[in-house]
Protein backbone atom coordinates (compact mmCIF):
# COMPACT_ATOMS: atom_id res chain seq x y z
CA UNK A 1 0.00 0.00 0.00
CA UNK A 2 1.15 3.60 -0.50
CA UNK A 3 0.16 7.15 1.27
CA UNK A 4 -0.05 9.56 -1.72
CA UNK A 5 0.05 13.34 -0.21
CA UNK A 6 0.17 16.22 -3.22
CA UNK A 7 -0.83 19.69 -3.15
CA UNK A 8 -3.58 21.33 -5.34
CA UNK A 9 -3.14 24.35 -7.16
CA UNK A 10 -5.69 27.57 -6.96
CA UNK A 11 -8.94 26.37 -8.64
CA UNK A 12 -8.17 22.70 -9.03
CA UNK A 13 -9.70 21.69 -5.66
CA UNK A 14 -13.36 20.40 -6.81
CA UNK A 15 -11.98 18.68 -9.70
CA UNK A 16 -9.29 17.14 -7.94
CA UNK A 17 -11.89 15.93 -5.34
CA UNK A 18 -14.27 14.79 -7.45
CA UNK A 19 -11.94 12.56 -9.12
CA UNK A 20 -11.16 10.84 -5.85
CA UNK A 21 -14.80 10.21 -4.95
CA UNK A 22 -15.32 8.61 -8.18
CA UNK A 23 -12.64 6.28 -7.60
CA UNK A 24 -13.79 5.41 -4.22
CA UNK A 25 -10.63 6.58 -2.39
CA UNK A 26 -10.78 8.02 1.14
CA UNK A 27 -8.73 10.76 1.80
CA UNK A 28 -8.01 13.88 4.51
CA UNK A 29 -7.58 17.34 3.07
CA UNK A 30 -6.52 20.39 5.28
CA UNK A 31 -6.01 24.10 3.73
CA UNK A 32 -2.50 24.91 2.30
CA UNK A 33 -0.90 28.14 3.54
CA UNK A 34 2.35 28.01 3.20
CA UNK A 35 2.89 29.00 -0.76
CA UNK A 36 0.85 31.05 -2.74
CA UNK A 37 0.09 28.88 -5.62
CA UNK A 38 -1.83 26.22 -4.33
CA UNK A 39 -5.04 25.96 -1.98
CA UNK A 40 -5.02 23.16 0.08
CA UNK A 41 -3.52 19.52 0.72
CA UNK A 42 -4.73 16.00 0.48
CA UNK A 43 -3.90 12.49 1.18
CA UNK A 44 -5.43 9.36 0.17
CA UNK A 45 -4.28 5.46 0.66
CA UNK A 46 -4.08 3.14 -2.57
CA UNK A 47 -2.41 0.26 -3.66
CA UNK A 48 0.94 0.10 -4.88
CA UNK A 49 -0.31 -0.85 -8.58
CA UNK A 50 -3.28 2.12 -8.82
CA UNK A 51 -0.50 5.12 -7.66
CA UNK A 52 0.09 5.58 -11.33
CA UNK A 53 -3.47 5.52 -12.58
CA UNK A 54 -4.94 8.04 -10.30
CA UNK A 55 -2.12 10.18 -10.16
CA UNK A 56 -2.61 10.51 -14.11
CA UNK A 57 -6.09 11.01 -13.54
CA UNK A 58 -5.45 13.96 -10.98
CA UNK A 59 -3.14 15.71 -13.44
CA UNK A 60 -6.14 15.42 -16.31
CA UNK A 61 -7.88 16.89 -13.57
CA UNK A 62 -5.53 19.72 -13.03
CA UNK A 63 -2.30 18.90 -11.25
CA UNK A 64 0.28 19.39 -12.34
CA UNK A 65 2.92 16.96 -13.34
CA UNK A 66 5.93 18.27 -11.55
CA UNK A 67 3.66 19.54 -8.65
CA UNK A 68 4.91 18.99 -4.92
CA UNK A 69 3.93 15.01 -4.66
CA UNK A 70 4.92 12.34 -1.97
CA UNK A 71 4.24 8.64 -2.16
CA UNK A 72 5.24 6.78 0.82
CA UNK A 73 5.30 3.10 2.00
CA UNK A 74 2.50 2.83 4.30
CA UNK A 75 2.27 -0.85 6.26
CA UNK A 76 -1.44 -0.67 7.54
CA UNK A 77 -4.33 0.99 6.07
CA UNK A 78 -7.93 1.30 7.84
CA UNK A 79 -10.45 2.13 5.60
CA UNK A 80 -13.92 0.79 4.16
CA UNK A 81 -12.68 1.26 0.80
CA UNK A 82 -9.68 -0.04 0.47
CA UNK A 83 -10.77 -3.59 0.03
CA UNK A 84 -12.54 -2.31 -3.26
CA UNK A 85 -9.75 -0.65 -4.10
CA UNK A 86 -7.45 -3.78 -3.77
CA UNK A 87 -9.88 -5.43 -6.10
CA UNK A 88 -8.83 -2.58 -8.73
CA UNK A 89 -5.36 -2.04 -8.35
CA UNK A 90 -2.81 -5.06 -7.96
CA UNK A 91 0.73 -4.64 -5.78
CA UNK A 92 2.58 -6.08 -9.26
CA UNK A 93 4.19 -2.93 -10.43
CA UNK A 94 5.16 0.37 -8.70
CA UNK A 95 4.43 3.98 -10.51
CA UNK A 96 6.45 5.21 -12.46
CA UNK A 97 7.59 7.84 -10.15
CA UNK A 98 8.26 5.85 -7.58
CA UNK A 99 10.68 3.81 -10.51
CA UNK A 100 12.44 6.81 -11.11
CA UNK A 101 13.10 6.97 -7.48
CA UNK A 102 14.19 3.79 -7.31
CA UNK A 103 16.27 3.89 -9.94
CA UNK A 104 18.20 6.72 -8.67
CA UNK A 105 18.94 5.55 -5.60
CA UNK A 106 20.27 2.26 -6.95
CA UNK A 107 23.33 4.50 -8.70
CA UNK A 108 25.26 5.84 -6.04
CA UNK A 109 27.65 9.00 -6.29
CA UNK A 110 30.15 8.70 -8.65
CA UNK A 111 33.30 8.35 -5.76
CA UNK A 112 31.40 5.93 -4.12
CA UNK A 113 30.51 4.07 -7.26
CA UNK A 114 34.32 4.05 -7.90
CA UNK A 115 35.43 3.25 -4.77
CA UNK A 116 33.52 0.19 -4.00
CA UNK A 117 34.06 -0.96 -7.98
CA UNK A 118 37.89 -1.14 -7.22
CA UNK A 119 37.14 -2.68 -4.17
CA UNK A 120 35.29 -5.29 -5.66
CA UNK A 121 37.47 -6.09 -8.49
CA UNK A 122 40.62 -6.52 -6.14
CA UNK A 123 38.74 -8.61 -4.34
CA UNK A 124 37.82 -10.64 -7.73
CA UNK A 125 40.94 -10.28 -8.78
CA UNK A 126 42.35 -12.20 -5.88
CA UNK A 127 39.66 -15.06 -6.06
CA UNK A 128 40.56 -15.75 -9.86
CA UNK A 129 43.75 -16.30 -8.70
CA UNK A 130 43.13 -17.70 -6.13
CA UNK A 131 40.76 -20.21 -8.17
CA UNK A 132 38.71 -19.30 -4.94
CA UNK A 133 34.84 -18.85 -6.32
CA UNK A 134 33.56 -18.29 -2.62
CA UNK A 135 36.29 -15.23 -2.62
CA UNK A 136 34.82 -13.83 -6.05
CA UNK A 137 31.10 -14.19 -5.11
CA UNK A 138 31.89 -12.31 -1.63
CA UNK A 139 33.59 -9.69 -4.07
CA UNK A 140 30.58 -9.78 -6.14
CA UNK A 141 27.75 -8.60 -2.50
CA UNK A 142 29.82 -5.06 -2.86
CA UNK A 143 30.07 -4.50 -6.65
CA UNK A 144 27.71 -1.70 -7.79
CA UNK A 145 26.77 -1.98 -11.16
CA UNK A 146 23.28 -3.27 -10.52
CA UNK A 147 22.36 0.54 -10.18
CA UNK A 148 23.97 1.80 -13.26
CA UNK A 149 22.27 -0.90 -15.71
CA UNK A 150 18.62 -0.38 -14.05
CA UNK A 151 19.18 2.99 -14.14
CA UNK A 152 20.35 3.16 -17.95
CA UNK A 153 16.91 0.96 -18.74
CA UNK A 154 14.77 3.25 -16.70
CA UNK A 155 16.02 6.32 -18.21
CA UNK A 156 15.68 5.24 -21.66
CA UNK A 157 12.16 4.01 -21.13
CA UNK A 158 11.03 7.12 -19.85
CA UNK A 159 12.90 9.64 -21.39
CA UNK A 160 15.03 10.82 -18.19
CA UNK A 161 18.26 11.72 -20.56
CA UNK A 162 20.11 12.59 -17.71
CA UNK A 163 19.48 9.43 -15.78
CA UNK A 164 20.05 7.11 -19.15
CA UNK A 165 23.65 8.67 -19.94
CA UNK A 166 24.37 8.46 -16.66
CA UNK A 167 23.72 5.02 -16.07
CA UNK A 168 25.23 4.19 -19.05
CA UNK A 169 28.57 6.09 -18.23
CA UNK A 170 29.18 4.49 -15.37
CA UNK A 171 28.50 1.50 -16.63
CA UNK A 172 31.24 1.90 -19.32
CA UNK A 173 33.83 3.70 -17.35
CA UNK A 174 33.07 1.35 -14.33
CA UNK A 175 33.88 -1.90 -16.50
CA UNK A 176 36.87 -0.25 -17.62
CA UNK A 177 37.98 1.03 -14.58
CA UNK A 178 37.61 -2.67 -13.34
CA UNK A 179 39.50 -4.27 -16.39
CA UNK A 180 42.68 -1.86 -15.37
CA UNK A 181 42.47 -2.27 -11.49
CA UNK A 182 42.70 -6.06 -12.72
CA UNK A 183 45.47 -5.23 -14.97
CA UNK A 184 47.48 -3.46 -11.98
CA UNK A 185 47.05 -5.85 -9.92
CA UNK A 186 48.17 -8.29 -11.69
CA UNK A 187 51.15 -6.68 -12.39
CA UNK A 188 51.63 -6.28 -8.92
CA UNK A 189 51.30 -9.53 -7.85
CA UNK A 190 53.31 -10.80 -10.60
CA UNK A 191 56.66 -8.87 -10.23
CA UNK A 192 56.71 -9.72 -6.03
CA UNK A 193 56.97 -12.77 -3.67
CA UNK A 194 53.08 -12.73 -3.03
CA UNK A 195 52.25 -15.00 -6.26
CA UNK A 196 54.50 -17.82 -7.66
CA UNK A 197 55.11 -18.08 -11.25
CA UNK A 198 51.76 -19.52 -12.72
CA UNK A 199 50.18 -19.43 -16.04
CA UNK A 200 46.89 -18.23 -15.22
CA UNK A 201 45.72 -20.07 -18.39
CA UNK A 202 45.63 -23.01 -16.32
CA UNK A 203 43.41 -21.53 -13.41
CA UNK A 204 40.21 -22.59 -13.42
CA UNK A 205 38.09 -19.75 -12.38
CA UNK A 206 40.26 -17.72 -15.30
CA UNK A 207 39.74 -20.28 -17.92
CA UNK A 208 35.90 -20.23 -17.40
CA UNK A 209 35.83 -16.51 -18.46
CA UNK A 210 37.95 -17.42 -21.87
CA UNK A 211 35.65 -20.03 -23.13
CA UNK A 212 32.88 -17.83 -23.19
CA UNK A 213 29.28 -19.50 -24.93
CA UNK A 214 25.72 -18.98 -24.92
CA UNK A 215 25.63 -20.02 -21.36
CA UNK A 216 26.69 -17.06 -20.26
CA UNK A 217 24.54 -15.13 -22.21
CA UNK A 218 21.31 -16.67 -20.52
CA UNK A 219 22.95 -15.84 -17.20
CA UNK A 220 23.38 -12.13 -17.90
CA UNK A 221 20.18 -12.09 -19.76
CA UNK A 222 18.27 -13.70 -16.56
CA UNK A 223 20.38 -11.12 -14.75
CA UNK A 224 18.57 -8.68 -16.67
CA UNK A 225 15.06 -9.40 -16.20
CA UNK A 226 15.68 -10.31 -12.37
CA UNK A 227 16.92 -6.82 -11.63
CA UNK A 228 13.73 -5.31 -13.51
CA UNK A 229 11.45 -7.57 -11.93
CA UNK A 230 13.26 -6.65 -8.31
CA UNK A 231 12.92 -3.08 -8.77
CA UNK A 232 9.56 -3.40 -9.95
CA UNK A 233 7.98 -5.83 -7.12
CA UNK A 234 10.37 -4.31 -4.69
CA UNK A 235 11.91 -7.65 -3.80
CA UNK A 236 15.46 -9.27 -3.64
CA UNK A 237 17.45 -6.65 -5.36
CA UNK A 238 20.62 -6.84 -3.37
CA UNK A 239 21.12 -10.63 -4.43
CA UNK A 240 19.99 -9.99 -7.90
CA UNK A 241 23.12 -7.12 -7.52
CA UNK A 242 25.05 -10.24 -6.95
CA UNK A 243 23.82 -12.09 -10.40
CA UNK A 244 24.76 -8.78 -12.52
CA UNK A 245 28.20 -8.30 -11.00
CA UNK A 246 28.73 -12.32 -11.41
CA UNK A 247 28.65 -11.04 -15.16
CA UNK A 248 30.59 -8.22 -15.69
CA UNK A 249 33.24 -7.71 -12.53
CA UNK A 250 35.10 -11.40 -12.98
CA UNK A 251 35.20 -11.57 -16.64
CA UNK A 252 36.70 -7.43 -16.68
CA UNK A 253 39.03 -8.61 -14.05
CA UNK A 254 40.14 -11.65 -16.26
CA UNK A 255 40.76 -9.06 -19.09
CA UNK A 256 43.09 -7.01 -16.80
CA UNK A 257 44.84 -10.20 -15.75
CA UNK A 258 45.14 -11.12 -19.27
CA UNK A 259 47.03 -7.77 -19.74
CA UNK A 260 49.50 -8.28 -16.97
CA UNK A 261 50.86 -11.70 -18.18
CA UNK A 262 50.63 -10.10 -21.79
CA UNK A 263 48.44 -13.08 -22.98
CA UNK A 264 46.12 -11.11 -25.68
CA UNK A 265 44.16 -14.21 -26.25
CA UNK A 266 42.90 -14.16 -22.61
CA UNK A 267 41.68 -10.23 -22.77
CA UNK A 268 39.79 -10.53 -25.75
CA UNK A 269 38.26 -13.71 -24.96
CA UNK A 270 37.47 -12.55 -21.76
CA UNK A 271 36.81 -9.05 -23.14
CA UNK A 272 34.34 -10.36 -25.12
CA UNK A 273 32.29 -12.13 -22.21
CA UNK A 274 32.43 -8.48 -20.67
CA UNK A 275 30.81 -6.74 -23.79
CA UNK A 276 28.19 -9.23 -24.29
CA UNK A 277 27.28 -9.54 -21.00
CA UNK A 278 27.20 -5.96 -20.35
CA UNK A 279 24.87 -5.67 -23.56
CA UNK A 280 22.31 -8.58 -22.38
CA UNK A 281 21.98 -7.17 -19.13
CA UNK A 282 20.84 -3.72 -20.68
CA UNK A 283 18.90 -5.61 -23.20
CA UNK A 284 16.34 -7.76 -21.06
CA UNK A 285 15.79 -5.11 -18.60
CA UNK A 286 15.11 -2.42 -20.96
CA UNK A 287 12.91 -4.72 -23.01
CA UNK A 288 11.00 -6.12 -19.84
CA UNK A 289 10.37 -2.18 -18.09
CA UNK A 290 8.58 -1.60 -22.09
CA UNK A 291 6.63 -4.35 -21.72
CA UNK A 292 5.58 -3.65 -18.05
CA UNK A 293 3.56 -0.60 -19.12
CA UNK A 294 6.33 2.17 -18.61
CA UNK A 295 6.30 5.31 -20.66
CA UNK A 296 6.43 8.34 -20.35
CA UNK A 297 3.38 10.35 -19.82
CA UNK A 298 3.57 12.81 -22.03
CA UNK A 299 2.44 12.03 -25.35
CA UNK A 300 4.92 13.85 -27.33
CA UNK A 301 7.66 12.22 -25.34
CA UNK A 302 5.93 8.80 -25.66
CA UNK A 303 6.25 8.82 -29.38
CA UNK A 304 9.82 9.85 -29.61
CA UNK A 305 10.75 7.46 -26.93
CA UNK A 306 8.95 4.65 -28.23
CA UNK A 307 11.25 5.47 -31.44
CA UNK A 308 14.67 5.58 -29.48
CA UNK A 309 13.72 2.21 -27.61
CA UNK A 310 13.49 0.48 -31.08
CA UNK A 311 16.46 1.79 -32.23
CA UNK A 312 18.26 1.44 -29.33
CA UNK A 313 16.81 -2.06 -28.53
CA UNK A 314 17.57 -2.61 -32.41
CA UNK A 315 21.54 -1.36 -32.02
CA UNK A 316 21.65 -3.84 -29.26
CA UNK A 317 20.51 -6.69 -30.31
CA UNK A 318 22.73 -6.06 -33.45
CA UNK A 319 25.83 -5.92 -31.09
CA UNK A 320 24.91 -9.34 -29.24
CA UNK A 321 24.19 -10.70 -32.70
CA UNK A 322 28.03 -10.23 -33.87
CA UNK A 323 29.62 -10.96 -30.82
CA UNK A 324 28.07 -13.79 -30.82
CA UNK A 325 29.83 -15.11 -33.56
CA UNK A 326 32.53 -15.95 -31.12
CA UNK A 327 30.34 -16.96 -28.36
CA UNK A 328 28.98 -19.84 -31.08
CA UNK A 329 32.31 -20.55 -32.07
CA UNK A 330 33.00 -21.29 -28.66
CA UNK A 331 30.05 -23.28 -28.09
CA UNK A 332 30.69 -25.47 -30.88
CA UNK A 333 34.38 -26.12 -29.66
CA UNK A 334 33.47 -26.90 -26.16
CA UNK A 335 31.14 -29.62 -27.49
CA UNK A 336 33.81 -31.20 -29.67
CA UNK A 337 36.10 -31.01 -26.97
CA UNK A 338 33.57 -32.76 -24.29
CA UNK A 339 33.00 -34.72 -27.53
CA UNK A 340 36.36 -35.73 -27.89
CA UNK A 341 37.30 -36.46 -24.38
CA UNK A 342 34.16 -38.67 -23.66
CA UNK A 343 34.17 -41.02 -26.60
CA UNK A 344 38.43 -41.15 -26.11
CA UNK A 345 37.66 -42.64 -22.62
CA UNK A 346 34.42 -45.04 -23.29
CA UNK A 347 35.99 -46.37 -26.87
CA UNK A 348 39.64 -47.30 -25.29
CA UNK A 349 38.39 -49.00 -22.36
CA UNK A 350 36.38 -50.98 -24.90
CA UNK A 351 38.96 -51.97 -26.64
CA UNK A 352 40.45 -53.63 -24.12
CA UNK A 353 37.84 -55.09 -22.40
CA UNK A 354 37.20 -56.87 -25.63
CA UNK A 355 40.45 -58.36 -25.69
CA UNK A 356 41.59 -57.18 -28.61
CA UNK A 357 44.84 -56.72 -26.77
CA UNK A 358 46.05 -59.69 -25.03
CA UNK A 359 48.16 -59.47 -22.27
CA UNK A 360 47.84 -56.05 -21.43
CA UNK A 361 45.51 -53.91 -18.59
CA UNK A 362 43.92 -50.45 -19.47
CA UNK A 363 45.17 -47.89 -16.43
CA UNK A 364 43.95 -44.66 -17.59
CA UNK A 365 43.23 -42.30 -20.91
CA UNK A 366 43.90 -38.56 -20.81
CA UNK A 367 42.98 -36.21 -23.84
CA UNK A 368 44.88 -32.64 -24.20
CA UNK A 369 42.02 -31.13 -26.49
CA UNK A 370 41.52 -27.19 -26.17
CA UNK A 371 39.26 -24.60 -27.33
CA UNK A 372 42.09 -23.33 -29.36
CA UNK A 373 43.08 -26.49 -30.97
CA UNK A 374 39.26 -27.00 -32.40
CA UNK A 375 39.70 -23.64 -33.65
CA UNK A 376 43.04 -24.06 -35.43
CA UNK A 377 42.37 -27.60 -36.62
CA UNK A 378 45.25 -29.16 -34.40
CA UNK A 379 44.69 -32.74 -33.74
CA UNK A 380 43.75 -33.84 -30.17
CA UNK A 381 46.57 -35.80 -28.02
CA UNK A 382 45.79 -38.82 -26.41
CA UNK A 383 48.18 -40.33 -23.71
CA UNK A 384 46.73 -43.81 -22.74
CA UNK A 385 48.70 -46.14 -20.20
CA UNK A 386 48.57 -50.24 -20.79
CA UNK A 387 49.92 -52.32 -17.93
CA UNK A 388 51.40 -55.80 -18.73
CA UNK A 389 53.06 -58.89 -16.88
CA UNK A 390 56.49 -59.37 -16.37
CA UNK A 391 57.23 -61.49 -19.47
CA UNK A 392 53.96 -60.43 -21.39
CA UNK A 393 54.62 -59.93 -25.17
CA UNK A 394 53.46 -56.31 -26.11
CA UNK A 395 51.32 -56.63 -29.14
CA UNK A 396 52.35 -54.05 -31.97
CA UNK A 397 50.51 -51.19 -33.74
CA UNK A 398 48.33 -50.67 -30.28
CA UNK A 399 48.74 -46.88 -30.91
CA UNK A 400 47.67 -47.11 -34.26
CA UNK A 401 44.75 -49.18 -33.78
CA UNK A 402 43.68 -46.52 -31.03
CA UNK A 403 44.20 -43.98 -33.85
CA UNK A 404 42.10 -45.69 -36.28
CA UNK A 405 39.47 -46.50 -33.85
CA UNK A 406 39.38 -42.90 -32.45
CA UNK A 407 39.66 -41.53 -35.84
CA UNK A 408 36.49 -43.27 -37.19
CA UNK A 409 34.66 -42.73 -34.20
CA UNK A 410 35.02 -39.51 -33.42
CA UNK A 411 35.47 -37.70 -36.88
CA UNK A 412 38.75 -35.72 -35.32
CA UNK A 413 42.01 -36.04 -36.32
CA UNK A 414 44.13 -37.58 -33.05
CA UNK A 415 47.71 -38.52 -32.33
CA UNK A 416 47.77 -41.45 -29.59
CA UNK A 417 50.96 -42.16 -27.14
CA UNK A 418 50.89 -45.34 -25.32
CA UNK A 419 52.74 -45.96 -22.16
CA UNK A 420 52.95 -49.36 -21.36
CA UNK A 421 54.08 -50.11 -17.53
CA UNK A 422 55.54 -53.31 -15.88
CA UNK A 423 53.26 -54.49 -13.31
CA UNK A 424 52.94 -57.88 -10.74
CA UNK A 425 49.82 -58.91 -8.79
CA UNK A 426 49.34 -60.83 -5.45
CA UNK A 427 47.30 -64.51 -5.95
CA UNK A 428 44.12 -63.70 -5.19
Amino acid sequence: MRLVQILIPEGARESIVGSLDDEGIDYAMWAETGRGDFEAVVSFPVPTGGVEPVLSRLREEGLEEDAYTIVQSTETVVSRRIDDLRGRYTDLRISREELVARAAELAPETSTFFIFLVVSTLIATAGLLLDSTATIIGAMVIAPLMGPAISASVGTVLAKDDMASRGLMLQVTGLSAAVATGALFGLLLKETVLLPPVDIRTIPQVAERTSPNFLSLFLALGSGIAGAVSLIRRAGSALVGVAIAVALIPPAATAGLGLAWGYPGVTLAAGVLVLVNLLAVNLSALVLFWLAGYRPELGTYAARTRRRVRAHVAAVVGGIALLSVVLGLVTVASFETGTVEYTTNSEVETMFDDGRFDGLQFESASVDYTITDVLLGNPATVAVVAEHGPNARIPPGVAQDIDDRLTNETGEPVAVDVVFVRGQRSAA
